[in-house]
């Protein structure tokens, strides 16, 4: 089913945390099988989410209070990096399952973080912002970081996921992250807002989400040399997203560490 110039592009969708991250590894799971094929797949979250690396601890981490009271879910990812708050109208997301037989993808980590992240890289060059790769995983313009990736390999299969931020809220950010004290939050906020930027900051205008999805189809295209078919998940694929996704909704999966 797999094939090294054909691959699948899964348009912008919205899904729970727990079912993102829950295709996210069905997906990994079936191309594994041969029963599933390359893709790139777009994706939002709603309710708004943070997702915390497969390393990290919740409680260290995480403002659990304030996330329920702001109705915002918790989920544990299957790939290391840190905590990322994931906001239904600041971000995309995008996932890349490639196998590692058919798809030219480095083998050296940092490598592959530079020549996935290359077609994002081009739609912001697009649209008018100079991005550039900042190993070892970050998307940045003029040293602001617009984009943080994450990424694990098993059974011969790549995943890359990653958020590309359209707009950013870092008072937002930082009540639902955890932090020792007021004082050094304040301190936090204003040297983040120096080194995090966003689509719409840059360009000073709304961006179409939709349309900037379309672009990033149109440079994961041209830069892979694929041609992309839309499709939606196949039955299988869904069926097994459900059955995981009662795994990433699970208090043992969070809490396991």
């Amino acid at each position: 089913m797999t094939d090294s110039t054909s691959w699948r592009f899964i348009d912008l969708s919205v899904n729970t945390c727990y079912m993102n991250m829950a295709i996210d590894e069905a997906l990994m799971i079936l191309n594994s099988k041969n029963k599933s094929p390359n893709t790139l797949r777009l994706y939002r979250w709603n309710p708004s989410a943070i997702s915390i690396g497969y390393f990290q601890g919740i409680n260290e981490e995480v403002n659990i209070k304030s996330c329920t009271d702001s109705h915002v879910d918790i989920v544990r990812r299957i790939t290391g990096g840190g905590a990322v708050y994931h906001d239904y109208n600041g971000e995309i997301t995008y996932s890349l399952i490639l196998n590692e037989n058919n798809s030219n993808v480095p083998s050296n980590v940092i490598e592959c973080y530079k020549y996935l992240c290359q077609p994002i890289i081009n739609s912001l060059n697009n649209i008018g912002i100079n991005a550039c790769f900042q190993p070892i995983n970050d998307i940045i313009v003029n040293n602001k970081k617009i984009s943080g990736n994450a990424q694990t390999r098993r059974a011969g299969v790549v995943l890359q996921h990653g958020t590309i931020l359209i707009d950013v809220n870092i008072e937002k950010m930082f009540s639902l992250l955890n932090v020792e004290s007021e004082k050094i939050k304040d301190k936090l906020i204003k040297s983040v807002k120096k080194r995090v930027t966003s689509v719409q900051a840059e360009l000073n205008k709304n961006i179409d989400f939709n349309i900037f999805s379309q672009n990033l189809r149109k440079t994961f295209s041209e830069l892979f040399n694929v041609e992309f078919q839309n499709q939606t998940l196949t039955e299988e694929e869904s069926n097994l997203a459900i059955q995981i996704c009662e795994k990433y909704s699970s208090e043992g999966w969070l809490y396991q560490r």
